[in-house]
C-alpha cells in the first residue's frame, strides 16, 4: 500500500512518492530532526512477509553503509514503523547522466571527469567486495558536487520479480534508484539492462568486477558519442550484436555527435580504453576500475586538462585550437626542415606514449581486501573458508545455535550466499580441481556433490575420517583419527589404500591435514608425535611411496600456494615460504601474512586457490569466550556467567560454584577465580604472574587446588581456601617442568595428576604422607585420570598404537581393564555416584556410559548427549565441566562470529606475499 503525505515512520515525515520499483517504494521525506529533505524506500507489504527479500532488504542498507564515498549516494539511516522496514538515504537533486546523454554527446573535459569519478566509485565498491551489476546511465545521477553512483547490489537479474513475472530480466525484477523521480519503463529498462551486460553474463555466467568494467566502457561510449555502444531491434539480434560485435569507433560516429564530442576535447587515448573495456574475453578486459581511472586521469593530464576541482580546465592550448596550431606552425618554420620535424613528434610521441603505459604495464597489481556477507540468519557461528580453485566462490561451513553444520557457498559476485542442501553434519567440504563440485564427510561416509544440485554420492566409508584433498589426477587424500596414517582413494569411489607409513622409531602418532600440489601427486602434511600437541611436522609425500620428506614444523594446517609457496602456523600467525621441489625443502625466511589468524577448530583458517584468491578468517588472541550453564540435552540455562579466554570450568559437586581458568597471553596457563553462580560474584584466587592451571575442587568443597607451572625448576600442585584466606600449601610431585591436575580424588583425598607425555601419578593431600606414586605405565599416550567415587575404579584417556581411546583400570581386587569409548576420546569424568562415565569424543559430542558395578565391572554403550560448542582445545584445556549428579554442565562457549567481520578476502596472493 502506498504511504500517503504526512504519515510517518520514525523521524521521517512522508512528503510525495518519487517512484517504484519490483523491491522498493521510494519516497521524498522530511527529516523532523535536523530539517532536511531525505529519500526513503520502503519495502512494499507484498514483499515484507518474504524472508529472502527483507534480508536482501537488509543486506542493501549493510551494502550502502560499508561503501563510504563522496561518489556513491549516502545511506543515512535504517529503521522499522510496525511491519515496515525503511532505509533513509541521501535525497540528490540533480538529472541523471541518461537525461544528459539525451541532450547530446559530452565534451572531453566533461566527459573525462564524469568518468574518472565513476570508475572511483565502482573501484571502492569492488575493493569492499561489491558489484554492480546494474551499471548504467540512468544510475548515475549528475549534481553540482560531482556523480553519484545508485543502487548497489540491487539489479540481480534472477529471483525478485514478483508473482506472475515473466522474464526474469523484467522491470519488475530491477529496483529503480531511490532519488530518480522518474521511473523506467518496463520495456525500457529491459533493453537498459542488457545493453550495458557482458557476454559473459549473457552466457549465463555469474557476473564479477570485470562484468561492471565492461557497462563502464559503454557508458563511456554513451557520453562520447551519444548513441549506446550495441544496439539491437530485438532482444536477440541486441544480445547477438553484444557477442559477436564490435562497436564503431568514436570517431567514426557519423551523426555529429562524435565530432562535436571530439571538438570540445575528447582526446587521444579515450577510444583506445573504451575498446579494452569491451574486450569480449574478461581476462583480456581491463582488470579494475582503479586502472581505468588513473588511464582517464593520464589522458586527461596528456590533453593538459587539470583534475583539481569538480571539473577539468584546460592548462594549456588543446589539440584542434586555432592559436596552438599556428603558434607551432611558426616554431617549424624557425626551426629544422619538414622531415627532421615529423621524425622529432614521431620521437616525442613515442617517448610520451612509453612514459605513461610503461610505468602502468610494469606496476604491481592493485590488492583488493575485503569481507564478503556470509551471515545466514539464526546461525551461530561461520568458519573454515574455502576458496574454489577459479578463485569465482567461497564455501564455507555455517554452525547454527544447535551446533548442526551445514555448507553454504557464495559467489564472489553475489550478495547473498545459499545452503548446499545434502551437506547437514559436514565436518569441512573440500573443492573439486574444476570447482563444480566438493567433497567432505558425514555419517562415516566421504561423499561428493555438485554445488549447483543433486544429491551427495558416497565415494566411500571413511570412519574417523575428518579431512580431505582433491587433486588434478582425481585422487582423493583422506586423513583419518589422530593416530591414524593418511590414505586415498579414486574421487569415482573404490578402495581406500595408503598413502603414508607412520614411522613409529621417530616417535610419530599420526599423520593429518593432507594437501595435493598442482601436479596430483605430490602432497603436504602434518605428522603429530602425542595426542594433545599443537606443533606437529611438515612433510612432503608423494602417492605410492610412502615415504617423505621433512620441511618443517607448523603449529596448525599446512597448504601450497601459487608461486611454490607453502603455508603453515606459528602460534595464531600464518607464515608463507618458498618450497624447492628439487631440493625438498623450504628456503628463505618465513614471511607473515596474518598475524590475528582464527586458530581454533580447524587450527588454521585460511585457503588459497590456483588464481591467487586467498581467503582466512580472523579471531583476535583475546577472544572474549563465555561460560553458560547447560542442561542434560545441551540447552543452555540462563545468561553467561562469565567472559574472557576461559578453560578448565570446573562445578562444584552441589552445581552451585564454579572455578575457573582465565588464560592470560599464554597456552598452558593463566589465574583461577571462583563464581558463586547465586550472587554472581566472581573472585579471583590466585596471583601467579599466569602460571595457574587445571583447577580442581577438595572433596569437600572448601579448598581448590591447581598446577603451579615454574618459572624455573619444577611445577608444583598448590592447595588453596575457597574464601581465599590462608596460605597455600604443596603437594609433593614427582620433579617435572610440568605436571596438570586432573582431579582431587574423595577417595583417599589424593591429587591426581600427570604430565603431556602420559605418566600419571597420585599424592595424598591430606599430610599423611610425603611421597607420589606412578598410577599407569607411560609407554604409550595418556592423562585425564580419574578416581571413581569408591576408590576401586581408574578412568583415563590412554593411546594404543592406533587409538586413543577412554579405559577404566582396576585399582583394588581382580586386576582389569576394560575399553569404554568407540572412538577416539578424552576428558573422562564419573557421575551418578560412580553409576556413569562421561566424556568428550574428539569430534566435540559429549558421550555417555552407563557403568554397572554390581558383580563386577560391566560398562554399557556409548550414547551421544550433545555437541560442544566449543571443542576442548589442548591437552590441558578443557572446555567443559558436568557435576556429580550429571544433570548440569558448564560450558565454554566461543564468540559468535560475524562473517562479514571474521572472514576476509585478498584478491592477488602472489603480489601480497611479494610485498611483505
Amino acid at each position: 500500500m502506498a504511504l500517503e503525505p504526512g504519515v510517518k515512520l520514525g523521524p521521517y515525515e512522508i512528503l510525495s512518492p518519487l517512484g517504484a520499483g519490483g523491491m522498493g517504494e521510494v519516497y521524498r521525506a522530511r527529516d523532523t530532526r535536523l530539517g532536511r529533505d531525505v529519500a526513503v524506500k520502503v519495502l512494499p507489504d507484498h514483499l515484507s512477509s518474504q524472508p529472502e527479500i527483507r534480508a536482501r532488504f537488509e543486506r542493501e542498507a549493510k551494502t550502502v553503509s560499508s561503501l563510504n564515498h563522496p561518489n556513491i549516494c549516502t545511506l543515512f539511516d535504517v529503521g522499522t514503523e510496525g511491519e515496515t522496514a525503511y532505509l533513509v538515504m541521501e535525497l540528490i537533486e540533480g538529472d541523471t547522466l541518461a537525461t544528459r546523454i539525451g541532450r547530446g554527446a559530452i565534451a572531453g573535459p566533461e566527459l573525462l571527469r564524469i568518468g574518472a569519478q565513476v570508475a572511483d566509485a565502482l573501484d571502492r565498491a569492488h575493493r569492499a567486495g561489491v558489484i554492480h551489476r546494474d551499471l548504467k546511465p540512468g544510475n548515475i545521477m549528475l549534481t553540482k558536487s560531482g556523480a553519484k553512483l545508485m543502487d548497489f547490489g540491487l539489479a540481480r537479474a534472477t529471483g525478485l520479480a514478483g508473482p506472475g513475472a515473466g522474464s526474469s530480466h523484467t522491470g519488475a525484477t530491477l529496483t529503480h534508484s531511490p532519488t530518480v523521480g522518474k521511473a523506467l519503463t518496463a520495456e525500457g529498462t529491459l533493453l537498459g539492462t542488457f545493453q550495458y551486460m557482458s557476454p559473459e553474463q549473457l552466457e549465463g555466467a555469474e557476473a564479477d568486477a570485470r562484468s561492471d568494467i565492461w557497462a563502464l566502457g559503454c557508458v563511456l561510449y554513451e557520453m562520447a558519442t551519444g548513441r549506446r555502444a550495441f544496439e539491437g531491434r530485438s532482444q536477440a539480434s541486441l544480445i547477438a550484436a553484444i557477442l559477436e560485435r564490435e562497436p564503431a569507433p568514436i570517431a567514426e560516429i557519423p551523426s555529429g555527435s562524435a565530432s562535436a564530442a571530439i571538438a570540445g576535447g575528447a582526446p587521444q587515448g579515450l577510444d583506445r580504453l573504451i575498446r579494452n573495456c569491451l574486450t569480449k574475453d574478461p581476462e583480456e578486459r581491463i582488470q579494475t576500475a582503479h586502472d581505468i581511472k588513473l588511464q582517464l586521469r593520464g589522458i586527461a593530464e596528456a590533453a593538459g586538462l587539470s583534475t583539481a576541482g569538480s571539473t577539468f580546465a584546460p592548462q594549456t592550448p588543446l589539440p584542434g585550437d586555432a592559436s596552438s596550431i599556428a603558434a607551432a606552425r611558426g616554431k617549424a618554420r624557425r626551426a629544422s626542415p619538414l622531415p627532421w620535424a615529423i621524425a622529432a613528434v614521431a620521437v616525442v610521441a613515442a617517448i610520451a606514449t612509453a612514459a605513461y603505459l610503461y610505468p602502468r604495464a610494469n606496476a604491481p597489481k592493485a590488492i583488493y581486501r575485503f569481507r564478503p556477507d556470509t551471515a545466514v540468519p539464526g546461525s551461530r557461528d561461520t568458519i573454515w573458508p574455502r576458496i574454489s580453485p577459479d578463485g569465482r566462490n567461497l564455501v564455507y561451513v555455517v554452525i547454527d545455535s544447535l551446533n548442526n553444520t551445514v555448507a553454504y557457498v557464495r559467489g564472489m559476485d553475489e550478495i547473498v550466499p545459499r545452503r548446499i542442501p545434502g551437506t547437514d553434519g559436514l565436518t569441512r567440504p573440500y573443492w573439486s580441481p574444476d570447482g563444480r563440485e566438493i567433497a567432505f564427510i558425514s555419517d562415516g561416509k566421504m561423499k561428493r556433490l555438485d554445488i549447483n544440485g543433486g544429491s551427495p554420492v558416497v565415494v566411500c566409508e571413511a570412519q574417523g575420517g575428518a579431512d580431505l584433498s582433491w587433486g588434478s589426477k582425481g585422487t582423493i587424500l583422506m586423513d583419518g583419527r589422530r593416530t591414524d596414517s593418511l590414505r586415498y582413494v579414486p574421487a569415482g569411489g573404490g578402495e581406500l589404500k595408503p598413502a603414508t607409513t607412520l614411522d613409529r622409531a621417530a616417535g610419530e602418532l599420526g599423520h593429518a591435514w593432507p594437501y595435493f600440489l598442482p601436479d596430483g601427486e605430490h602432497f603436504l602434511y602434518i605428522s603429530y608425535s602425542s595426542l594433545g600437541a599443537e606443533r606437529g611436522k611438515i612433510h612432503l609425500g608423494k602417492i605410492g611411496a610412502l615415504t617423505s620428506k621433512l620441511l618443517g614444523e607448523s603449529d596448525g594446517r599446512v597448504e601450497y600456494a601459487p608461486g611454490g609457496w607453502v603455508l603453515y602456523v606459528r602460534g595464531a600467525s600464518l607464515v608463507a615460504r618458498k618450497l624447492d621441489m628439487g631440493k625438498g625443502e623450504l628456503t628463505g625466511p618465513a614471511i607473515p601474512l596474518v598475524e590475528d589468524l582464527r586458530i581454533g577448530g580447524a587450527r588454521g583458517h585460511f585457503s588459497s586457490s590456483e588464481s591467487g584468491v586467498f581467503a582466512f578468517a580472523r579471531l583476535p588472541l583475546g577472544e572474549n569466550r563465555s561460560l553458560r550453564l547447560a542442561s542434560r540435552s545441551g540447552a543452555m540455562i540462563g545468561e553467561s556467567v562469565a567472559s574472557g579466554t576461559l578453560a578448565n570450568p570446573k562445578l562444584s559437586a552441589d552445581g552451585k560454584f564454579l572455578l575457573v581458568e582465565r588464560r592470560v597471553g599464554t597456552i598452558s596457563a593463566g589465574e583461577i577465580s571462583i563464581l558463586d553462580l547465586a550472587r554472581g560474584t566472581d573472585t579471583k584466587l590466585t596471583f601467579t604472574n599466569g602460571r595457574a592451571s587445571t583447577p580442581e575442587w577438595s572433596p569437600d568443597g572448601r579448598r581448590f587446588a591447581y598446577s603451579l607451572l615454574p618459572e624455573a625448576g619444577d611445577a608444583k600442585i598448590r592447595i588453596g581456601s575457597v574464601d581465599g584466606l590462608g596460605a597455600q600449601d604443596s603437594v609433593p610431585v614427582p620433579p617435572r617442568p610440568q605436571l596438570f591436575l586432573w582431579q582431587w580424588a574423595a577417595a583417599g583425598s589424593q591429587a591426581i595428576m600427570g604430565t603431556i607425555n602420559g605418566e600419571m601419578f597420585t599424592s595424598p593431600t591430606d599430610g599423611s604422607a610425603r611421597e607420589w606414586r606412578r598410577l599407569v605405565d607411560a609407554s604409550l599416550t595418556g592423562g585425564h585420570a580419574q578416581i571413581s567415587p569408591d576408590g576401586r575404579w581408574l578412568a583415563y584417556a590412554f593411546g594404543t598404537a592406533r587409538d586413543v581411546q577412554v579405559y577404566v583400570q582396576s585399582l583394588t581386587g581382580t586386576p582389569g581393564r576394560w575399553q569404554i569409548s568407540n572412538s577416539l576420546a578424552m576428558f573422562p569424568r564419573w557421575t551418578k555416584g560412580g553409576r556413569e562415565i562421561v566424556f568428550e569424543g574428539l569430534d566435540g559430542r559429549l558421550m555417555a556410559v552407563d557403568i554397572d558395578t554390581a558383580a563386577g565391572f560391566r560398562p554399557g554403550t556409548p550414547r551421544a548427549l550433545f555437541l560442544l560448542p566449543m571443542r576442548s582445545s589442548a591437552f590441558a584445556a578443557a572446555s567443559w565441566s558436568v557435576d556429580a549428579s550429571g544433570e548440569k554442565f558448564a560450558l565454554v562457549v566461543p564468540p559468535p562470529q560475524s562473517a562479514t567481520s571474521s572472514i576476509e578476502i585478498v584478491t592477488d596472493f602472489q603480489t601480497l606475499v611479494t610485498r611483505k
